[in-house]
């Protein structure tokens, strides 16, 4: 697995993702998801550069023009819901992509231990596709890797992007052990060395969900 940490270069990449970090900003939900949003965007446009391009004829008032175009557009995954405005940055770029939807719960038990389960996927054919899998954190990793093995019952894709704004380094480690394919790239915004045992990144940023949509029961 390829590991590309867009956060190791400088770029208003930077200033997104300080402002999701920052505690005094957080309280404004429009604008954390808004920030989610733009990170979107700029992974789109980063792994827009990683795919397969084509020559088209283009017909212009004046003539005609040769541009090299995607041959192909990505499948959009996410896991329910704290992915959804990352989703939204991707889709505003790859617009007319198909997309997934799988749905991801924490089942909490006594002592403070959870289990993730995955409830539902709603997903097209993913055979031979390029698919980009998005959630905001990347915690333990197990969230991804269950998700990811869900929609591998919908086919085998030619490649899949792994896309979090932040990783813990644990998660990572998980990621890399466990994918259950070859052809992946792992997309980062930061990583993060430390993880609670409730799986929470430290300094990470807090629950990406309740940021975006508000607190849950």
């Amino acid at each position: 697995m390829k590991k590309i940490n867009l956060g190791d270069q400088n770029s208003i990449l930077n200033d997104f993702i300080r402002e999701i970090r920052d505690v005094n900003i957080q309280s404004d939900s429009l604008r954390f998801r808004r920030n989610i949003e733009r990170i979107g965007e700029v992974f789109a446009y980063e792994i827009s550069k990683k795919m397969e391009y084509e020559n088209k004829d283009i017909t212009t008032p004046l003539g005609i023009s040769t541009e090299n175009l995607i041959k192909e557009k990505p499948i959009l995954a996410t896991i329910l819901r704290a992915g959804l405005p990352l989703h939204q940055g991707l889709l505003n770029y790859f617009d007319r992509s198909e997309n997934a939807f799988i749905s991801a719960y924490r089942e909490h038990k006594k002592g403070g231990d959870f289990e993730v389960k995955v409830e539902y996927m709603s997903s097209p054919d993913l055979d031979n596709k390029t698919v980009i899998l998005c959630d905001p954190m990347l915690a333990s990793g197990s969230s991804m890797i269950l998700a990811l093995e869900a929609l591998l019952t919908n086919g085998t894709p030619k490649h899949v992007h792994i896309v979090a704004v932040i990783a813990s380094s644990e998660g990572i480690n998980y990621i890399n052990e466990n994918i259950p394919m070859k052809d992946c790239t792992l997309w980062l915004g930061a990583e993060d060395q430390k993880i609670t045992s409730q799986s929470y990144i430290v300094p990470g940023l807090g629950d990406a969900g309740d940021l975006s949509f508000g607190k849950k029961l």
